[in-house]
This record gives C-alpha cells, sequence and structure tokens, in this order.
C-alpha cells in the first residue's frame, strides 16, 4: 500500500510542514506546567474555524484526531469520487480518557440522571472517528483499535487488508493519544521521567527515562501511487527483528516500554539507527510519529539529525551526513513482553 499524505497535530504545531521544520531543528525542551515534564499540544493548534464550527462539542482527543485526518486527507491531493471507497481506521492506547474521567466525576457529584449526554457520547472511543467521519462526508468503514502493545501496527495492518480485499481504495489511517492531569500522575508513579527533559533513544537501559506526549498522527493509505508519493509499505512483522538489511531503521525508543534492552539486538546487528521520540514525547502511539518521520526521509531523500544523538554504546546513528539515496527504512517497535513489531517502507 501506498503513503498519499500525511497530517500530524503535536507539540510544535500542525501539518506535514510544522513537523518537518521540527525534524530539522531537533530537540526543544518539553513543558514543565504540571505534574511532570510533557510534551503537550497547545489549544491555539486546535482553533480551525472551518474545522471547530462543526465540531463545536467535541474534546481534545477528537480535535486532535480529526485535524490530523483532515490534514492527510488535503495533503494527498485525492479527490474522492466514491466516498464508499474511504476507510477510517483509528488507533488509540487510551482513548478520551480525559472525558471519561470527567463523565465519571459528573455522576459522582450530582448522580446519574443528571451526568451530561454529550460528555457521554465524546467518552465512547469511536466517536472521534465518526466525527471524522461525518466532517469528510465518508461513507466507508470506520472502526476504532484500542491496544497498549502494537496500535499503529495492528491499524496498518487492517488498512492493508481492506484495500486488498478492494473494500476501500483509499484509507485514512492513524493514531491519537492524550494528556492530562490523571496520565500524568499515572506516569509520574509509574514510569521513570527524564529529568532534564530529554528522551535518549539510544541508551537502551532496563529502566529508561521517559517524556509523556500528546499528538495524532494520520496517514493517507492508497491501493495505487499518486502524485504525492511518500513511500510504499510492503511489509509488516511481528515474528521478529530480521527483516533484511534497509538503509536506516527507526526504533520507537521513549521509555514507554520500561525494559529497551531488546533493541540492542538491532543495535548489534550493525544496523544504522535513527529515534525522533524526543520531539514528540513518549506515547504507546508513537510509532505512527516515526512512521512519519521515516516516510518523510524517504520522500525528501533527506537524513534528519538524531535529535538527542546521545550514544555510550557507540551504535550506528544516523544523521544529516549520512549518504544519499535512500530507498528503504525499517520502523521497529519493542513491547514489553519483548515482541517485536517491524514496519518496511520501500521508495
Amino acid at each position: 500500500m501506498f503513503i498519499s499524505g500525511i497530517g500530524i497535530v503535536f507539540t510544535r504545531g500542525r501539518g506535514v510542514d510544522s513537523f518537518e521544520k521540527a525534524l530539522k531543528e531537533g530537540w526543544r525542551e518539553p513543558s514543565w506546567t504540571g505534574l511532570i515534564p510533557a510534551y503537550r499540544v497547545s489549544p491555539e493548534t486546535l482553533t480551525d474555524a472551518s474545522l471547530t464550527k462543526k465540531i463545536r462539542r467535541a474534546d481534545k482527543f477528537t480535535r486532535m484526531a480529526l485535524f490530523s485526518a483532515f490534514d492527510a486527507y488535503l495533503d494527498s491531493g485525492i479527490i474522492l469520487e466514491n466516498k464508499e471507497k474511504l476507510g477510517i481506521i483509528l488507533a488509540t492506547a487510551f482513548g478520551p480518557h480525559s472525558t471519561t474521567f470527567s463523565f465519571i466525576d459528573d455522576i459522582l457529584d450530582y448522580g446519574d440522571a443528571n451526568a451530561s449526554p454529550t460528555k457521554f457520547s465524546n467518552s465512547v472511543h469511536n466517536a472521534a472517528a465518526s466525527y471524522v467521519s461525518s466532517v469528510l462526508g465518508s461513507r466507508g468503514p470506520t472502526v476504532t483499535l484500542a491496544q497498549f502493545s502494537f496500535p499503529f501496527q495492528n491499524a496498518l495492518a487492517l488498512a492493508g487488508i481492506w484495500l486488498n480485499e478492494g473494500r476501500c481504495d483509499h484509507v485514512l489511517c492513524g493514531c491519537v493519544d492524550e494528556m492530562n492531569t490523571v496520565m500524568e500522575y499515572a506516569c509520574k508513579m509509574k514510569l521513570k521521567t527524564a529529568g532534564d527533559g530529554k528522551i535518549r533513544p539510544f541508551i537502551f537501559s532496563d529502566s529508561p527515562s521517559s517524556v509523556p506526549g500528546e499528538g495524532g498522527a494520520f496517514l493517507m493509505l492508497s491501493k495505487e501511487k499518486y502524485g504525492n508519493h511518500y513511500g510504499k509499505v510492503t511489509g509488516i512483522s511481528f515474528s521478529g527483528l530480521n527483516s533484511g538489511k534497509p538503509d536506516i531503521t527507526v526504533i520507537d525508543t521513549d521509555g514507554m516500554a520500561g525494559d529497551e534492552t531488546g533493541y540492542m539486538e538491532t543495535a548489534n546487528s550493525g544496523a544504522t539507527l535513527a529515534g525522533y521520540s524526543p520531539l514528540f514525547g513518549s506515547m504507546l502511539t508513537g510509532s505512527a510519529f516515526n512512521f512519519a518521520a521515516a516516510s518523510l526521509m524517504l520522500k525528501n531523500q533527506v537524513v534528519y539529525d538524531c535529535p538527542v544523538p546521545d550514544n555510550p554504546s557507540g551504535v550506528k546513528v544516523c544523521g544529516s551526513g549520512f549518504p544519499a539515496g535512500i530507498n528503504e527504512i525499517n520502523c521497529v517497535r519493542i513491547c514489553r513482553s519483548g515482541k517485536a513489531g517491524v514496519i518496511k517502507i520501500i521508495k
């Protein structure tokens, strides 16, 4: 399946241009306004009047989903002649938990009869995908996947099935997760937070440091190759790390897995590594953002410097001096169980 468009909402703005600018500029300090340092999405990023008037009662989770999905659609330049052939897949680890907790608080404070029906409807995991479908006028299949281990990888696999079966000609596929005070507290209690605000992707520690983030990243995936071509997904594997010899391997080391020593197998294989999580933060759905970075590298034939290149093990880390001519990139995520998910992308 072909990558025809990218849409991003993250701590440093909205749109593929903002993301590419961040890849070129490198690391920035996170926000220290909450319980822990975190990469938060500014409310000003989610105030596009042309979209918000259609989703006036939508929460932050939904807005991040809609803005990133809509931008991926626009970035593709594709004009949909048959909207029954557009599929939408939203993957998330925690869903709209801010709205869910707010709805529960209302029940506790005011009783079942007086809780907000709007909050209830928006607390449903599939609400955000439904908003995206409504705004775009899609009449194709729409689904939400909720998973901790490989949400983005499984969303991509499902998109490939829909395209191969002919059920869809295009699929908007992406991930969204958000931060709130409850998530900050959980991360503070359960994760090791980076005291200086820096995620270090190449430490490979059994107790890595994290800096939680939030945002949405969507891709327009197509059955055929279109003008705005970023690359082609040729494989999604959960059978191990032995997936050929790509030019670059982008790893999802961001402190969320709890133990990142499993990535040493990839590092010791001689692979040239890249890691961009310090730009957008630690998320169980961070694979979508790293995948977007890999897609931009293939399209632009540019290697972006790793934002925090600390490399005590001396592994091969790519940077701006990397030779031109990138033909293949692997995106690798290892979950807590040690199981690996590998996405292969070619030019």
